[in-house]
């Protein structure tokens, strides 16, 4: 048996009408607090696919692949020969 949020079926159980809608509004819930689809597929034991279907069902709209982006890092920057000199 899986449990996602109130939603109890087992697996293999793909959920029609009313009980897939239920599902749907809690993997939506927890996608939109920062879950992923693979996250949420390994918790459930569904695949990454049929995660991605109830989610689109419910209305939730997905993130690009690879996660949030952070700032970009600072490279550094060539330093010139007065910088290798050293103090004057």
């Amino acid at each position: 048996m899986v449990e996602v949020g109130i939603v109890k079926m087992g697996k293999g159980v793909t959920g029609i009408g009313a009980a897939r809608q239920e599902l749907g509004r809690a993997l939506r819930a927890r996608y939109e607090h920062g879950a992923s689809l693979q996250v949420l597929a390994d918790e459930t034991g569904w695949s990454y696919g049929f995660i991605r279907r109830v989610l689109i069902e419910a209305g939730a709209s997905l993130r690009g692949r690879g996660g949030p982006r952070g700032p970009r890092p600072v490279r550094n920057r060539e330093r010139s020969v007065s910088d290798q000199d050293g103090p004057v």
